[in-house]
């Protein structure tokens, strides 16, 4: 019995396999740095300001004009440039200030009105930024420092490192209260919650609080108190983890010392991840 010879298919038509998509590599651990990261980690300015002035062609590394703000570099090796002066790392500053009410936490504000840099005058504060924030009617402990590293730790979510308020609210306060602001409290889709709150003295019509939070969302506690119909008198941070405001008096500042900074690299090394 013969057999009809099988037909080959037709190739013409056929398309060779899609080569597979191959992301770049993942730069190695060390000293590997988006050139954006590299300025701010050395204070020059923040991330945003860095990715300004390289797509202005203002940075050069190794001599050399860089516009990509996703090139990678090392900061052991590389010589960096803006306007052909070169960016070395700065000394480490770490700063306390008690903060008057009334001062907004930014460097400027386009309304004109007074920030918590005028605080810092007699001291150089052009690579500082405050170590998170609080609002124009709070009071109390705020950080300054130009170590984007240490900054980054304390405001890490996932460290939990416990910030401490007294707070005076326009009515008496009772066990109820309490227990609702710790059990947690929903508002515009969030889960307002304190750590810890307790009663610390109380007059005819308005009580003190101390609270204390492990997470900062945008007025945390003022909006936590506001579901409750309560008012918010004032509002003063008078510790972050061990760090304490202590006697400072309102608008001063001082540098913090090696044994504050230790204990709180240490809580925001060791705080517990959630």
């Amino acid at each position: 019995m013969n057999e009809k010879p099988r037909r080959s298919k037709p190739t013409q038509n056929r398309r060779p396999p899609a080569a597979p998509v191959r992301k770049p590599a993942a730069p190695s651990s060390g000293k590997r740095v988006t050139l954006p990261r590299a300025l701010s980690k050395l204070g020059f300015c923040s991330r945003t300001q860095a990715e300004d002035l390289i797509r202005a062609g203002q940075v050069s590394v190794n001599g050399r004009t860089v516009t990509d703000t996703e090139a990678w570099i090392d900061l052991d090796t590389a010589k960096l440039a803006v306007d052909g002066r070169e960016v070395a790392a700065e000394a480490p500053v770490y700063l306390m200030l008690n903060k008057p009410r009334g001062l907004v936490t930014t460097r400027h504000d386009p309304e004109g009105r007074p920030t918590v840099f005028d605080c810092l005058k007699g001291h150089d504060h052009t690579h500082l930024s405050p170590v998170g924030r609080l609002d124009k009617a709070s009071e109390g402990l705020l950080l300054f420092t130009n170590d984007t590293q240490f900054a980054n730790a304390l405001l890490d979510p996932e460290t939990h490192v416990p910030k401490t308020y007294h707070v005076q609210i326009d009515t008496l306060v009772d066990d109820e209260m309490l227990k609702v602001m710790t059990k947690g409290i929903e508002k515009d889709g969030e889960t307002l919650k304190a750590r810890r709150a307790i009663k610390l003295r109380e007059g005819e019509k308005n009580s003190w609080l101390e609270i204390e939070l492990d997470e900062g969302k945008n007025r945390h506690i003022r909006r936590m108190l506001e579901v409750l119909d309560i008012g918010t008198l004032r509002l003063i941070r008078v510790a972050i983890g061990d760090l304490v405001l202590g006697d400072l008096d309102k608008g001063a500042v001082r540098a913090l010392s090696e044994a504050e900074l230790d204990g709180l690299r240490v809580q925001s090394a060791a705080a517990p991840k959630r």
